[in-house]
């Protein structure tokens, strides 16, 4: 068999380990993907309003922020979904799952590659089911066109690649499950303090650069342009600059610290 003959045949074992894995412990995905759930209603129901009336000036209705509101939220919700990773990954690494499997004649990269695979696929999977959600309190696109929608699905596949590689790194550093939550959370708050929620516009001055200077701005905004079927600027190529610049980041950090011996 040739090596990647053996890299695809392991790297797909390893990843229906952890998609089974994933269907036997269902609470974590679930509690993850409450927390975009609950923003969204919150801002849409609560805020929602206050918020356009803001962004779109006096009598805009709730629907204008609704629009603006979505791709923030399902950008949000890859971030959470890492969260899972990151414990997966810890988990593997200190109960001696992985020290077995170093032992074992198969591919070596085939352990990192299902859990990032099987990441990927999970954070999909959730940005539908948020969408389907976004959809139900009202949010359409019906400017955008059959490519803007095949650019938007692809921004969000390799945003959560991205952010999937990271989520490994900060699994595999992580003395143990919690310790790799904790270090996770700032993939949730950092859509927080971005433009998910008000324009950079609206922003202080002093504020405004940590929301600006970050890989979640200008995915969101790219993100908005394509689904709204509006202009999307340099944010195009700067959120593909970030995309790129973290994957190759977390793949170099996992793939040194996968090659140390085990805990």
């Amino acid at each position: 068999m040739s090596s990647l003959s053996l890299a695809v045949r392991d790297s797909s074992t390893m990843l229906r380990r952890n998609l089974l894995h994933a269907r036997r412990y269902p609470s974590l995905t679930l509690n993850l993907l409450l927390t975009p759930v609950v923003l969204l209603l919150l801002f849409v129901y609560v805020f929602g309003d206050v918020m356009s009336a803001g962004i779109g000036g006096a009598g805009a209705d709730r629907s204008a922020y609704v629009a603006y509101l979505v791709p923030g939220i399902l950008l949000m919700t890859i971030g959470g979904t890492t969260v899972g990773t990151a414990v997966s990954v810890s988990n593997d690494m200190t109960e001696g799952i992985i020290a077995r499997f170093r032992t074992m004649a198969i591919h070596r990269g085939s352990v990192l590659t299902g859990h990032v695979v099987g990441s990927v696929l999970q954070a999909v999977l959730s940005v539908v089911v948020v969408g389907a959600v976004g959809a139900a309190v009202g949010f359409r696109s019906t400017d955008a066109t059959l490519l803007e929608w095949l650019a938007a699905f692809g921004l969000l596949t390799l945003f959560a690649l991205a952010l999937t590689w990271i989520a490994v790194g900060m699994g595999m550093v992580s003395p143990n499950a919690e310790a790799a939550s904790n270090n996770a959370l700032p993939l949730i708050f950092l859509p927080l303090v971005s433009s998910a929620f008000v324009p950079l516009d609206a922003m202080p001055g002093w504020f405004r650069p940590i929301a600006e200077y970050q890989p979640f701005t200008p995915a969101i905004e790219t993100l908005r342009g394509l689904l709204l079927g509006t202009g999307i600027g340099n944010n195009g190529w700067l959120a593909v600059a970030w995309c790129l610049a973290l994957t190759a980041l977390g793949h170099r950090w996992s793939k040194r610290l996968f090659d140390r011996d085990p805990r």
